[in-house]
């Protein structure tokens, strides 16, 4: 019988696998159908939206990133990640990694129609930047405990690690034009450990290895 715990989990897994699918599909859209076809200059802030498009674009990805943020504490509720302070820590920066791109969406509405090099806009790119770097740590960190710990049996060990890695991939794709790739691919290693949780949320049917050795 499926404890309320776990129904709790798996209902946090859900909701962070909505967030991640959302940002998967916005990114490849906006990549895809809406940058090709952009008439916005690339020096300006809301590229390739308009400015106007971009308030309530920021707004929708400021709730997926609080979908994100439900998934990862998902993990952190259910322990899958491990006791290490490695897991631990790492998760708390991915979470604090993602906080941070909220805010940074949110903070993009008033300066949407600056350009790239202006004040507000060199502040919030470092919030994005900063953000960014906290989740890639943070995915990276835990990742490594996860896989090492291995309460998560099989592909799951490895899925917040892969969500690290495809996480780093916004920082070279961002330099081509090709940031809102970068987020579809980010999106996809979310999903990867989203659904992980949502298909063992606890380690009940794990093996329970031997943490000395990574404490």
């Amino acid at each position: 019988m499926t404890s309320s715990r776990e129904q709790s989990i798996r209902s946090a897994a859900i909701i962070g696998i909505i967030g991640a699918l959302l940002t998967a599909v916005t990114g490849a859209v906006i990549q895809l159908v809406v940058q090709p076809s952009t008439d916005i200059s690339d020096q300006m802030w809301s590229y390739p939206l308009s400015s106007r498009a971009l308030v309530p674009m920021s707004i929708f990805y400021a709730v997926i990133h609080v979908l994100v943020i439900v998934g990862i504490m998902g993990v952190q509720r259910s322990g899958m990640a491990g006791p290490t302070q490695t897991a631990r820590r790492g998760l708390t920066a991915a979470v604090a990694g993602t906080a941070s791109l909220l805010i940074g969406e949110l903070a993009s509405i008033p300066i949407r129609t600056d350009g790239i090099d202006d004040t507000g806009a060199v502040i919030v790119g470092a919030i994005f930047g900063l953000g960014i770097l906290l989740t890639v740590i943070g995915f990276l960190a835990a990742g490594w405990a996860t896989r090492t710990t291995g309460l998560w049996t099989e592909w799951r060990r490895h899925t917040i690690l892969i969500a690290g890695v495809a996480s780093i991939a916004i920082f070279p794709l961002q330099l081509v034009h090709a940031l809102s790739a970068g987020v579809a691919i980010y999106g996809l290693g979310v999903l990867a450990f989203t659904v992980a949780l949502y298909t063992q949320p606890s380690t009940a049917d794990a093996a329970m290895p031997d943490l000395l050795a990574t404490a």
